[in-house]
């Protein structure tokens, strides 16, 4: 079944009449497509698909992370849970910065004070609680069963965990568990992890209380303490996932739903859609220089906004509703340049003073969608097994800004906004998206990929929007990303050569790289209703469906 799956999805989009899922990870989309088989719907298949990849996709599925999910229902209800990791409470503006003044390298990136309080755990829990079908137990028992019973290693799997050994190296427990005997584990070979298992065992038996309380709560601390972080059991015990308001904007007729702060996600994409010239795109082509330019003028724009402005609205005065305002849009829309390279340096923020994630997406036959975006920041997060509970830490906390003007690890100069608080939320970019046309889903998409999953989301929405490619060719075309500083364009493999040079000669500085970034989900429905959907043949996931 799974052989035959996959040749199918090298091929060509999955198909689908009834439901579809789409994942970094194939055994991950199977369980998906069994609990839609089982009668459950895409809320239940959506979370114990988290809790799959956080068994057989260690790299960025999780239970020591956090995400955020946005949704659909068949009735027409549209909602955005918020499951963001959080600052432990002994969490201190400056923990970063040394006596000089400078960042510290690698303290908010590779040690026990990087990680941030995990939220998947309770996130899922509270997805499936609210919106499911089935039963807890129906959903947590597959990923317990793949991490007691077992799973095949696949090779894309063991190249990543052999990539990142020297993450692994400083942690005795990971070591054990991912390179037994000094070797990495082999591809084909079968794999268990009963220490998740266990903790698995005890969320689906207990639900939240199996993992923020009890043994596995006191796994952590102990971890922590041994490890010099401040992550204590009651950072754990007082963490919740958050209900918000998802942002809807309209894109060329298309409505668009999506993620409210702290991801910085939505916002900046519903900005860069109003900032677009639609009539000038259309008569563009798809990766051209023209449109390559007008693009890039109008994420320089967004992404001013997003790094001056942007953090955790529960802490910070963020001008959300400010920014997102139509007459704002349109004066800002007068700063774009035509013909020539616009210059970050002389585009600020507008208003007046006062990679590693993963996504997967599922729609089944009653009409709702659920977008998640999960995350646990870098790959293999700090690169520590907590040891009695097997999965991984987090670094989320490298999300903040250590020190305004200071890059973060994706480049980032971001606000104070954004400062290291206790309690409070990192900014992310993750951006779930839901289109919908005449009021019906048309299609989603997300990626991982730090700021790039903006760009991402943009781009495949256009390449089908305007360009009328199909779902895996709107997905796998070469991409470009612009986020205001540094100040060049990042551009992936498979660009003409003309298009370089076009760019160049306006002025453009190019980042031309030599690996591609991000691994989007999309999923879409047909003019006959029908779905087809797709997993970046960047990565090693899998689209099916019934």
């Amino acid at each position: 079944m799974l052989t035959s799956l996959v040749l199918a999805a090298a091929l060509q989009p999955a198909k689908a009449e009834k439901f579809m899922v789409s994942s970094p990870e194939p055994l991950a989309t199977q369980i998906g497509v069994r609990i839609l088989e089982k009668g459950g719907n895409a809320f239940d298949a959506a979370a114990a698909v988290g809790f799959a990849i956080a068994v057989t996709f260690p790299e960025a599925g999780n239970l020591g992370g956090g995400g955020f999910a946005v949704g659909l229902t068949g009735k027409g209800e549209r909602f955005a849970l918020d499951f963001r990791e959080v600052a432990p409470a002994g969490a201190k503006r400056d923990m970063y910065v040394g006596e000089d003044g400078a960042v510290i390298d690698g303290l908010s990136t590779d040690t026990h004070l990087a990680v941030g309080v995990p939220g998947s755990v309770d996130g899922l829990l509270e997805l499936q609680a609210k919106y499911g079908k089935l039963k807890r137990a129906d959903i947590v028992e597959p990923a317990e069963r793949l991490a007691r019973d077992g799973f095949v290693v696949r090779e894309y799997m063991s190249n990543g965990l052999k990539a990142s050994r020297r993450d692994f190296e400083r942690y005795e427990s990971s070591m054990k568990l991912f390179f037994p005997g000094g070797e990495v584990v082999k591809p084909g070979v079968m794999f268990k992890i009963p220490e998740l298992a266990n903790t698995l065992k005890l969320v689906r038996e207990k639900g939240r209380d199996g993992f923020y309380e009890g043994v596995v709560a006191d796994a952590m601390e102990r971890d922590m303490v041994a490890n010099g972080g401040i992550l204590r059991k009651i950072d754990l015990r007082n963490y919740h996932a958050k209900w918000r308001k998802p942002i809807v904007f309209w894109a060329d007729g298309v409505e668009g739903v999506t993620m409210p702060l702290p991801s910085s996600g939505g916002i900046t994409l519903a900005q860069t859609f109003a900032f677009l010239d639609w009539d000038y795109l259309r008569g563009q082509n798809q990766n051209s220089v023209g449109a390559v330019h007008h693009l890039t003028e109008a994420l320089r724009l967004s992404y001013a906004d997003r790094n001056a402005y942007l953090g955790d609205s529960d802490f910070a005065s963020v001008p959300a509703e400010q920014m997102l305002n139509p007459e704002y849009l349109a004066k800002r829309r007068r700063q774009m340049v035509r013909g020539i390279a616009g210059k970050s340096t002389d585009i600020g923020a507008g208003l007046p003073e006062k990679m590693e994630t993963t996504h997967y997406c599922v729609v089944d036959g009653e009409g709702n969608v659920c977008a998640v975006t999960t995350t646990l920041n870098g790959g293999f997060g700090i690169g520590a097994v907590v040891p009695g509970a097997g999965f991984i830490w987090n670094n989320e906390m490298d999300d903040f800004t250590s020190q305004p003007g200071t890059p973060n690890r994706y480049g980032l100069i971001q606000g104070e906004a954004n400062a290291v608080g206790p309690g409070k939320k990192m900014l992310s970019s993750m951006t779930p998206t839901i289109f919908l046309q005449d009021g019906k889903f048309w299609m989603t998409v997300g990626s991982p990929g730090g700021p790039t999953i903006i760009t991402t989301v943009l781009q495949t929405f256009l390449n089908s929007r305007l360009w009328g490619m199909n779902i895996r060719e709107a997905i796998d075309a070469p991409r470009f990303h612009h986020q205001h500083f540094p100040d060049d364009i990042r551009m992936e493999p498979g660009f003409d050569a003309a298009v370089y040079t076009g760019l160049e000669g306006m002025g453009y500085a190019l980042d031309k790289r030599t690996t591609k970034w991000g691994q989007a989900a999309g999923i879409m429905r047909m003019p006959d209703g029908s779905l087809t959907g797709w997993f970046d043949s960047r990565g090693d996931g899998l689209a099916a469906g019934k």
